[in-house]
C-alpha cells in the first residue's frame, strides 16, 4: 500500500493552530466533513470512542487516530502539521505535533491495517519527521509523505 493510495495533497493541512486533542478531533471531523457526506459529529464520536481504548500518540510527537466510519468505501487519510504541539497521552508522554488521520469503512479488515502499518513506518522514521517539522507548506509536506514512492517510480 503507498501512501498516496489514501492520502490527497488537498487533505494536507499545515500548519494548524489548535489548543487541545478535544480541538484537534472538531478539526479533523470538519476537514472530513468538507470532503464526505459524514456528519463532523460521527467522526469526532468514532475518534473518540477509538481513543478511549488507548491513545494513539506513538511517540515522538506522532499521532496516528484512525477509526471506521459507515459511508466510506475506501481507507482515506488525512494529515495535520500543528503549529504548536498538544498533549495527546502518548506513549513517551510528548506532546504530539504530526498527526496522521485514517479513517476505513466499517467492514475494512486488512486495508485498514495495511494502511495503519504503512503509516507507522513512515512516521517512525526520524529523518521524515525532521523534515515534516522543517516545513509548513501543505504541498512540501505531502512530497515529503509521498517521496520514497516518488523514487521508488522513477
Amino acid at each position: 500500500m503507498n501512501i498516496t493510495d489514501i492520502l490527497l495533497p488537498e487533505a494536507v493541512h499545515a500548519p494548524l493552530r489548535v489548543q487541545s486533542k478535544k480541538r484537534l478531533f472538531q478539526e479533523i471531523a470538519q476537514a472530513t466533513a468538507d470532503r464526505l457526506p459524514i456528519e463532523a459529529e460521527t467522526v469526532i464520536s468514532v475518534l473518540m470512542e477509538r481513543e478511549s481504548l488507548g491513545p494513539t500518540g506513538v511517540g515522538h510527537g506522532v499521532a496516528i487516530p484512525h477509526g471506521r466510519l459507515e459511508g466510506l468505501e475506501q481507507v482515506m487519510g488525512l494529515f495535520f502539521k500543528l503549529e504548536t504541539p498538544v498533549d495527546f497521552d502518548s506513549v513517551d508522554r510528548m506532546p504530539v505535533d504530526l498527526v496522521f488521520v485514517l479513517l476505513a469503512p466499517k467492514a475494512a479488515g486488512a486495508e485498514h491495517l495495511k494502511a495503519l502499518a504503512r503509516v507507522s513506518r513512515l512516521l517512525r522514521d526520524e529523518d521524515t519527521r525532521a523534515k515534516l517539522r522543517s516545513t509548513s507548506d501543505a504541498q512540501a509536506i505531502f512530497h515529503i509523505l509521498t517521496a520514497d514512492e516518488a523514487s521508488k517510480a522513477a
